[in-house]
């Protein structure tokens, strides 16, 4: 847009004309941002605030009078603050190369003046010391030209023709290169006293692997000889061992076709007699019940026959008395002990036939009762029959 500015980030924008700056300042001070300047009634300058740096090669004079020639690098900018940035403008602005110029001359001045305050030894030992001190005392002196240091290092120092920082190192060099003879030495001792220890090891090896060898081809020797005497006698046990093999084979075959035969033959044929046997009780058993039944079948039939034939017993009894010649002694009581008598007759006539055909249970009741037929008393009458 016309009129506006705008400063780059490492940059201050100075615009002179109109109102004065901060402080007094001759002109106003813009970082960050942009401003409307108005043209030819404002002018804008703009101040680098990038780091800059300065190379000081000077030569100086230690405490000790020998001469140095010191090397060192500057690292340095313009502050961010508005007064160091008006301090630099104002000395800087129309030239700012002369920045690292101005701060290389301030340098070198500080820096010969701590150099002679300093003896060769301290500044060749203690350079971060060297720096920091020239850092303090240009510190003021820098600021007031609105610069600030960021970084002071020293890259050599020398003595040119002199050599006193080389006689100077001469006993450390001597040491180092004493120590480093002695190191070689040793080294070298080690090294020989290690190929001696190889050469000794090699020669040790070689009489043991002689030796080992020997026991070696004595103890193959001595394996071949008993192969060749054990030879047959490892073949016979290795038979012994197959027959003895073979024979366990068998007997297990034999085991094993002794149970096959029992499970297939005897096992059955057991199975089957035992079968029989329970059918043949069972028959058996069957056929006594079906006797034991007929026969007391046959008992009930013949006593049921008998006791229908009883009667006629009786009557083929008292047909024989019709004919007699019978005396009835006693009356009514005399005839009833007739006929009790041929009862009696008809009974044990019963038993006997019974007796015969083999019923034992009916063998006392009537011999009992045939016991009382032939006498008897009633109604406290006494009375006697004859039979002729």
């Amino acid at each position: 847009m016309f009129g506006y500015r705008v400063p780059a980030p490492d940059q201050a924008m100075l615009i002179s004309g109109g109102r004065r700056g901060q402080g007094g300042a001759p002109f106003r001070v813009v970082t960050g941002h942009g401003k409307f300047v108005l043209p030819v009634f404002r002018k804008v300058r703009f101040l680098t605030l990038a780091m800059c740096e300065a190379e000081v090669a000077e030569k100086c004079v230690t405490r000790q009078g020998i001469g140095l020639t010191v090397r060192a690098v500057i690292a340095f900018k313009v502050g961010n603050d508005t007064e160091s940035i008006v301090n630099a403008g104002q000395r800087f602005l129309s030239d700012q190369d002369q920045m690292a110029i101005l701060t290389g001359r301030i340098f070198a001045g500080h820096l010969r003046s701590i150099i002679g305050s300093m003896t060769v030894e301290e500044i060749v030992t203690e350079r971060q010391k060297l720096a920091t001190e020239v850092l303090e005392t240009s510190k003021t002196e820098m600021a007031k030209i609105g610069l600030i240091v960021d970084s002071l290092q020293i890259q050599s120092i020398d003595d040119g023709d002199t050599g006193y920082i080389a006689a100077m190192s001469a006993p450390h060099k001597a040491a180092i290169q004493r120590q480093a003879q002695i190191a070689q030495a040793q080294a070298t001792q080690a090294s020989v006293e290690a190929q001696q220890e190889a050469a000794r090891n090699q020669a040790e090896y070689q009489r043991q692997t002689a030796v080992v060898q020997a026991e070696y081809n004595a103890e193959v020797d001595r394996a071949q000889a008993r192969a060749a005497q054990a030879g047959p006698l490892a073949q016979a046990h290795a038979q012994q061992e197959v027959l003895a093999a073979q024979t366990e084979l068998a007997e297990r075959a034999a085991k094993l076709r002794q149970q096959e035969l029992v499970a297939e033959v005897v096992k059955p044929a057991e199975a089957e007699a035992e079968r029989i046997r329970l059918l043949a009780l069972a028959e058996a058993e069957r056929m006594k019940i079906q006797a034991e039944a007929a026969a007391s079948h046959d008992r009930v039939a013949l006593d049921r026959m008998l006791i229908d034939q009883l009667p006629q017993i009786v009557k083929e009894a008292s047909a024989g008395l019709a004919n007699a010649n019978v005396n009835v002694l006693n009356g009514t009581d005399g005839l009833g002990e007739i006929a009790a008598g041929l009862v009696g007759q008809g009974l044990t006539i019963l038993d006997s036939v019974r007796r015969n055909l083999g019923n034992p249970d009916s063998a006392g009741g009537t011999t009992a009762q045939n016991g009382k037929g032939s006498t008897g008393t009633g109604n406290g009458h006494s009375g006697r029959v004859e039979i002729e």
